[in-house]
C-alpha cells in the first residue's frame, strides 16, 4: 500500500505527482492491469516460459 504525507506549503498538483510517481515505482499499477481479468494458470505458465525463452535468446545475443 503506497502512503503519501503530503508536505507543508506543497500545492495539491505536486502532492498528486508525488502519489502517481509512488504507485509507478510500487508496481500497484502493473499488478491491477494483471489482475483485471482472471488468466488461466496454463496461459501464466506459457507466458513465463516464452519469457524465460526470450531472455536466454537475448543472453545468447548479447556479446560479452
Amino acid at each position: 500500500m503506497v502512503k503519501l504525507r503530503v508536505r507543508e506549503k506543497e500545492s495539491i498538483q505536486e502532492a498528486v505527482r508525488r502519489f502517481r510517481k509512488l504507485v509507478e515505482h510500487s508496481g500497484v499499477k502493473k499488478e491491477m492491469r494483471r489482475r483485471e481479468y482472471y488468466e488461466k494458470p496454463s496461459d501464466m505458465n506459457r507466458r513465463a516460459r516464452r519469457r524465460a525463452e526470450r531472455r536466454a535468446r537475448m543472453a545468447r545475443l548479447a556479446p560479452p
